[in-house]
């Protein structure tokens, strides 16, 4: 009897402020992918994914639409776990950091790093963006004092916080690094990781926050709560039953450490330097492979609702169908770089890949042993030349397909698979069956030739379940094959002989028109503003936006992107730093009417104090500034 190989697979945790695009549900899939190749390899395998349900966003979302932060998460963690569901994602466990046992570990890891002296209470001052709930650097930043991640303005903020020394953890980390090149995968990652970042002496990381109230409470002072960098990255271990004192659940015992973490490359540096120096610290074997992904962006940018360019999975999965969904996200991601697509380029990939590559292929075959035989398999081997290209790719598919899965290179995986299905179109442009049926003398060639292709169509089959489980099971059902196990695709010339397949083939993949699945699509685009982003009137018009004049226009001292103005606004004058640099010459500001917001609470951007906000829009090539130059300044907006 072979041992038990045990494989324990994890997703980074979706956040629950709003439903997740299709850029944040290709983690899920390329993780399902994996998690079922695993499992027809043999291993048993342990797949988690959930939600990250705390932090100062929740907080704000939850009262912003009259509920509890709880109720905001419950509905949101939900609508989550539907589109997992939906896109046939075989996960073992949704762990969500609201569980209860969740919550008393985290407590419990919190106390043993600060009774061990690994945390010490203390006051963080810097930049911080509510946006992403993180504190940045100077040497983080541009001179703009812009999130580098989402774009937003930092504020400068103060806070007491419990911090985490992970400089005494650093030299074992990088050694860890060094002595293991498949810790953090791919290796520009890697690299990435060590020149930006350890380099350096690290900073020791604040890992509560006094300023919101959402979150999981520190067991010995409850002013404070457990931060992200503990609370969130604690679940992959939690969720197996990790215990602090060492009553570990058996989950924890066969599975820890995990094979891999599966992320998105921009949460990296949490993943590759502030986890495994928390795994240190409890004294935890380390995950053995970090693998941060590319991006899936549409066009050429990263999806964002302020751009108008998000995707949500449903939007396409009505129109194509889940399988078709979960093919189109894999193939065009590559291993390394980022993945773009559009709504056109989905179409034509679907018409070419499914339509007519496998669709075709399948239908034809189907169709060519029915009418030639009935439906019967037959082989009588009557080899020739011709057939050793096509029966060599694919006796060697799950070689290929295995080594590509292996370092995950699903793409690649995908394509291997693919090829083989060209080949056999082409192998039935070569053999032409349809003249070899004309001559009585050669109808057990043409049982071959037909045998050759049924024989490719069921082992490249059994090779797609992993990527598209249901269309890989109508596949091999339409062949009446038992011969349909990850062991089964290792052997060319297994199909049973002298039995029928289906009379008719279901056409897997209908071929799209452009313009009418385009129409579908544009219907399906949700509404520019959705119910759960509408504010009141009472809201509205607590934002005291008025007309003003501006009068002086000077360079920042400490910043070449940003203006410090002073702005007439009707008998008073107040100052604004407004990152206008590039935009418009001082020239061309001085004198300018413009609308700003006056009533924002004060906030130093590079040590200049800024009392308000310049309204501007902007799209892709230009910005403007909003005005009213017909009213005299000071003029409120109603």
């Amino acid at each position: 009897m072979k041992p038990i190989k045990n494989y324990y697979i994890t997703t980074a945790i979706a956040y629950t402020s709003a439903k997740p695009h299709i850029g944040n549900v290709y983690e899920i899939v390329l993780s399902d992918s994996i998690a079922r190749f695993k499992r027809a390899q043999g291993y048993q395998v342990y797949f988690q994914t959930g939600t990250d349900e705390h932090g100062q966003k929740i907080e704000e979302y939850a009262k912003n639409a009259n509920r509890t932060p709880k109720e905001h998460v419950d509905e949101i963690a939900g609508i989550i776990r539907n589109i997992f569901d939906e896109m046939d994602i075989s996960y073992d466990n949704f762990i969500r950091t609201t569980d209860a046992y969740h919550v008393k570990q985290t407590q419990k890891i919190f106390k043993k790093l600060y009774e061990q002296g690994d945390l010490y209470k203390g006051t963080y001052s810097g930049l911080y963006c509510q946006s992403c709930e993180a504190y940045y650097t100077e040497s983080q930043l541009n001179e703009d004092e812009i999130c580098p991640v989402c774009g937003a303005t930092l504020i400068q903020q103060e806070e007491e916080s419990y911090f985490f020394k992970l400089s005494d953890y650093q030299d074992r980390l990088v050694k860890h690094i060094e002595d293991n090149p498949e810790f953090i995968q791919p290796e520009s990652r890697k690299n990435e990781m060590i020149q930006n970042f350890l380099k350096e002496p690290l900073h020791d990381l604040a890992v509560s926050r006094t300023s919101f109230d959402w979150g999981i409470p520190v067991e010995f002072d409850h002013n404070h709560i457990v931060y992200v960098w503990i609370d969130a990255l604690a679940n992959y271990i939690t969720g197996l039953g990790y215990d602090v004192d060492g009553d570990h659940g058996p989950l924890f015992e066969q599975y820890w450490p995990a094979n891999v973490h599966i992320i998105g490359k921009d949460i990296l540096r949490f993943h590759t330097i502030y986890w495994p120096i928390l795994l240190m610290a409890l004294d935890l074997p380390l995950p053995k492979q970090i693998f941060g992904h590319p991006w899936l962006l549409i066009g050429e940018g990263k999806m964002s609702k302020s751009k108008g360019n998000v995707v949500y999975t449903d939007e396409l999965t009505d129109v194509l169908g889940t399988d078709a969904v979960r093919y189109l996200m894999l193939h065009e991601m590559p291993f390394e770089r980022d993945g773009h697509i559009t709504h056109e380029l989905l179409i034509e990939r679907y018409n070419t890949d499914l339509a007519n590559i496998t669709g075709n292929l399948i239908s034809r075959t189907i169709a060519m042993t029915n009418k030639y035989f009935d439906g019967v398999i037959s082989n009588n081997t009557t080899h020739e030349a011709i057939d050793d290209e096509l029966i060599e790719m694919a006796s060697t598919l799950n070689e290929k397909v295995s080594k590509s899965m292996e370092g995950l290179h699903v793409q690649e995986a995908i394509n291997h698979i693919l090829a083989v299905f060209r080949r056999s179109n082409k192998y039935i442009d070569e053999t032409e069956p349809w003249n070899l049926a004309k001559d009585e003398s050669k109808q057990d060639r043409l049982q071959t030739v037909l045998y050759n292709l049924l024989e490719s169509i069921r082992l490249g089959a059994i090779l797609l379940d992993s990527f598209v489980p249901k269309t890989a099971q109508k596949i091999l059902d339409q062949l009446n094959t038992n011969h349909r196990s990850f062991e089964d695709s290792k052997t060319f010339g297994l199909l049973e002989l002298n039995h029928k397949i289906v009379e008719k083939a279901e056409i897997l993949f209908k071929r799209l028109d452009m313009e009418e699945t385009m129409e579908a699509f544009n219907k399906k685009e949700e509404p520019l503003v959705k119910e759960e982003d509408l504010i009141t009137f009472e809201e509205f018009s607590k934002v005291d936006m008025r007309t003003g004049i501006i009068k002086e226009v000077a360079k920042h001292p400490n910043a070449d992107r940003l203006y410090v103005l002073q702005v007439d606004i009707g008998g008073k004058q107040v100052q604004i730093v407004s990152g206008l640099v590039g935009n418009f010459s001082e020239a061309q500001l001085l004198n300018r009417s413009v609308v700003v917001a006056v009533n924002l609470k004060p906030a130093k951007l590079r040590g200049v104090e800024s009392n308000g906000m310049i309204i501007a829009a902007k799209d892709e090539n230009t910005m403007d500034l909003i005005s009213a130059p017909n009213v005299k300044s000071g003029t409120k907006l109603s």
